[in-house]
């Protein structure tokens, strides 16, 4: 990236600085939470909240699809001068998130006993828990469907109402839970129920929102054509394969817990401590993702190749600004920012064994959120979703073939595998960025998947035979 600063630069600030502010207010609520579980009484509180924040976190983790791809195909639409596709993007989306909504109230029992049973608490713990979660549970239309609508704002190229939206949230469940949990000595229930509050808080004002900023978009909704059976068919069809990407970075996640707990309680200690590193790393990655899908979709939706071109070339550019600074921060300042999440010198002292590898998750975890943030505006959803595919794989693969010679080492060995693999999948399968093919094979005009006009052959023959074998695996 030129160090001269271009309106393109702009732009992706302009959307990724207040997804960034909104997706930091996430932890300083979860220590909030935690903070106000800590003082109830019983210490069992603090793991019971854990118990439950995880559960929902894996829950709207997986519904993430409806904000990815509502914000990929509004993008499209905007991009494209139509206004009542938009319109129309948004009713359809908020329909879709109606229904999981009370598929989540109407299945709550089995999925809160399930749940909670995976989690193997204690008996304490487990009854604490389901007091969180049965309560909590309640928010679920909102949180539901305020994931729609942040999605549809983001392709709209609008991030600061989410962020406006994300911080008063946050707000009112803090004051709520203080109230409900200490005030009226509710209990753990009490901070369920501060944020069964929030959630319907943030809802209320975002369809203030969304009546104050667009209600001539709102005039153009034709719910018969938000029904109609070819775009529904599309949303579903690109949140389908949005959804088994994401199940397939969930399950990578979760796999790293699990496999951690193999090698003892001070290595499962260590690797959460050491995983709050790449947590701050993806939030400000994550924000810069975001841009990536308002702008990739839109410019994709104009049919705009040398915008596109231009705006790629930019965000590989902060990726490695990106990189750069936190590869910087994790070298010089490690144990410095550790002692933030844990203060035992023996859990500092473990986690410097295995800081290098914390130190490269930037360098080859940078350009797979900023390529996926552009795939997801592109709606080349089949790419996301076949790639994940085969980085999952190859990190299984990497894990078990060295876990039995350099232990947990083989288990960061293969996470950052598993980071690489994802890029270089996603950039060999886009052809390597390129924006005809990108542009060509988006689902903007007839939400059908399209394949790509030939390409030639270059002249590095494994390159070549890697992207044939990949492509056709893909389409």
């Amino acid at each position: 990236m030129a160090l001269r600063f271009t309106p393109t630069d702009r732009e992706i600030l302009r959307l990724a600085l207040p997804n960034i502010v909104s997706n930091i207010t996430i932890p300083l609520l979860g220590m909030a939470d935690t903070a106000i579980a800590g003082r109830i009484g019983d210490d069992a509180n603090i793991a019971a909240l854990s118990v439950g924040t995880t559960i929902f976190s894996m829950i709207y983790w997986n519904c993430a699809f409806l904000r990815m791809g509502t914000g990929g195909i509004t993008a499209q639409a905007y991009g494209a001068g139509r206004p009542g596709e938009c319109a129309n993007m948004l009713a359809r989306s908020v329909w879709v998130a109606a229904v999981l909504a009370l598929l989540l109230l109407a299945f709550q029992r089995p999925i809160g006993h399930a749940s909670l049973a995976l989690m193997q608490a204690g008996d304490h713990v487990n009854a604490l828990a389901a007091d969180y979660f049965f309560a909590r549970v309640w928010a679920a239309p909102a949180s539901v469907l305020l994931l729609s609508l942040q999605g549809w704002l983001i392709g709209m190229q609008d991030a600061r109402t989410p962020m406006f939206i994300a911080i008063l949230s946050n707000v009112v469940n803090v004051v709520f839970s203080l109230w409900f949990a200490l005030g009226l000595g509710w209990g753990i229930a009490g901070v369920a129920w501060g944020t069964v509050v929030a959630q319907y808080t943030g809802l209320l004002v975002a369809l203030v929102f969304l009546w104050v900023k667009y209600r001539g978009y709102l005039r153009l909704i034709d719910l018969r054509a938000s029904l109609s059976l070819a775009p529904l068919v599309h949303f579903l069809t690109v949140n389908r394969d949005i959804f088994l990407r994401t199940l397939c970075v969930v399950t990578a996640y979760t796999f790293f817990t699990a496999a951690s707990a193999r090698f003892g309680d001070t290595i499962l200690t260590t690797n959460a401590v050491l995983m709050q590193l790449f947590t701050l790393f993806s939030y400000l990655s994550d924000g810069f993702a975001y841009a990536g899908e308002a702008l990739s979709g839109r410019f994709v939706g104009e049919r705009n190749a040398e915008a596109l071109r231009r705006f790629i070339g930019r965000l590989m550019g902060w990726s490695l600004v990106i990189a750069g600074l936190f590869i910087g921060a994790y070298a010089l300042c490690w144990r410095q920012i550790l002692a933030i999440f844990s203060p035992s010198p023996a859990i500092i002292a473990t986690a410097g064994r295995y800081i290098v590898w914390i130190i490269a998750v930037p360098l080859v975890g940078a350009v797979p959120f900023m390529i996926d943030g552009i795939m997801i505006g592109a709606t080349r959803t089949r790419i996301l979703r076949n790639t994940v595919f085969y980085a999952l794989a190859l990190y299984l693969a990497v894990f078990y073939a060295l876990a039995p010679w350099i232990g947990n080492d083989a288990l960061w060995i293969a996470f950052l595998t598993f980071l690489f693999a994802r890029g270089f999948f996603l950039y060999v399968c886009s052809g390597r960025l390129n924006v005809e093919r990108i542009i060509g094979g988006s689902t903007a005009a007839t939400g059908k998947f399209r394949r790509p006009a030939h390409r030639p052959f270059s002249r590095d023959f494994l390159r070549q035979l890697a992207e044939k074998v990949l492509w056709r695996a893909i389409s």
